[in-house]
């Protein structure tokens, strides 16, 4: 993918003789010290949601064919709602 970065010309400068040096280009020197970043600060965390499953036998009977309305009132039984 092409872009276009700013950089500083000392740093170019630099830049341009290192990569003479090590016979490569500063495009792969850019690319190589991003991907140098980019795992010092490692990856995201990748989202896992927890197994919260139960051992059960499904929904209690008065919840079965309830509509919103009616599981919210079972919900709420005995908590003051």
């Amino acid at each position: 993918m092409k872009t276009t970065l700013d950089i500083a010309d000392a740093l170019l400068r630099e830049a341009r003789d290192v990569a003479a040096r090590e016979a490569t280009t500063v495009d792969a020197l850019v690319e190589q010290g991003l991907r140098h970043i980019l795992a010092d600060r490692g990856a995201a965390p990748v989202f896992r949601l927890r197994k919260a499953s139960f051992k059960g036998r499904g929904l209690a009977p008065a919840a079965r064919d309830a509509g919103w309305d009616r599981l919210r009132e079972i919900a709420q039984e005995g908590r003051g709602g």
